[in-house]
């Protein structure tokens, strides 16, 4: 079952209280959801989540430690509007755990994973009508390169792309360990040694098919007004694009205009509304990265509302 990353450093840094009202924008398999749940007797939990085993499970999870909660099954880029037609519009901490649970990596059906054979799906939501299939199989050779690129970082993107369409000009490429041959066929064997080759890549188009960083950056936005004055905001990120993404956001809503920065008194009205609580960003400890090799990328940010 799925462990959760930085568990007690992201629920401490949530400053819950009995009656805090809370959201989980990414619930899973609960991991987190439940610590919140625990703190928060005399208030209530809102956890989003597309996917129907996470729910169905998480759903039960909950249900033995309280009552006081509601799952919602929306994207989280559409918290604001679900929250609003239950006549939320403050809460006072919200959380992002923006890792795919160990239960998708390690189910083969879902297509996540590189180390099993499946059908190239890698959707979160099965409603969403693209798959890493459709990906893979009609995207441009140049968009194939970019994607690589930009989500995956890789430096063979160029040459893992032009091996893809060469190859499903023959026949349409359906399975993971399918592409995961064409990728490996793709880079020099001195960096297939190091290191696996389809990890970024199956990163890269499973951030693709979900839309995974255009999503976030809208949820942020709507997260940032659902704040309450007070209230605190943690993110768990596991990839360079989104820690950035989130680090310049959280350096724009605390920082001090420009204009009046380093005046005598500045004016109240022109002080952020909200206060940077970690600078540099969370790590994992020495202890957990030794019993969960998956936190080894991760990083927990937080910001405070002020005002």
């Amino acid at each position: 079952m799925h462990e959760s990353v930085l568990l007690e450093e992201a629920i401490t840094s949530l400053h819950l209280q009995e009656d805090s009202i809370a959201v989980d924008m990414t619930l899973g398999f609960a991991g987190h959801s439940s610590e919140i749940l625990k703190r928060v007797k005399k208030g209530y939990l809102f956890a989003f989540d597309q996917d129907e085993e996470a729910i169905a499970y998480s759903k039960q999870k909950l249900a033995a430690i309280g009552s006081n909660f509601e799952i919602i099954d929306a994207n989280f880029a559409n918290c604001k509007i679900e929250l609003a037609k239950r006549g939320i519009t403050q809460v006072n901490a919200i959380l992002y755990d923006l890792g795919v649970s160990s239960p998708q990596l390690d189910r083969d059906y879902r297509g996540f994973s590189y180390h099993q054979d499946a059908i190239l799906d890698m959707r979160m939501d099965h409603d969403n009508p693209l798959t890493a299939e459709i990906v893979v199989n009609t995207y441009t050779e140049q968009d194939l390169q970019r994607i690589f690129w930009q989500y995956g970082e890789s430096k063979y993107a160029k040459a893992i792309a032009h091996k893809i369409v060469t190859h499903r000009k023959q026949q349409p490429i359906t399975h993971t360990l399918e592409l995961v041959d064409i990728i490996k066929s793709a880079v020099p064997i001195q960096y297939r040694l190091k290191k696996h080759p389809a990890k970024q890549i199956f990163q890269a188009i499973r951030m693709e098919v979900n839309h995974e960083l255009d999503v976030l950056a809208t949820s942020l936005q709507a997260a940032f007004d659902l704040l309450a004055v007070n209230g605190y905001l943690a993110v768990i990120t596991f990839h360079s694009l989104e820690d950035r993404m989130v680090k310049q956001l959280f350096k724009q809503k605390s920082e001090i205009d420009p204009i009046v920065k380093g005046m005598p008194d500045i004016p109240p009205e022109k002080l952020p509304d909200f206060k940077l609580i970690t600078t540099k960003g969370i790590k994992p400890s020495a202890e957990e990265l030794d019993h969960n090799p998956r936190s080894h990328s991760a990083t927990l940010r937080v910001i405070q509302k002020i005002k």
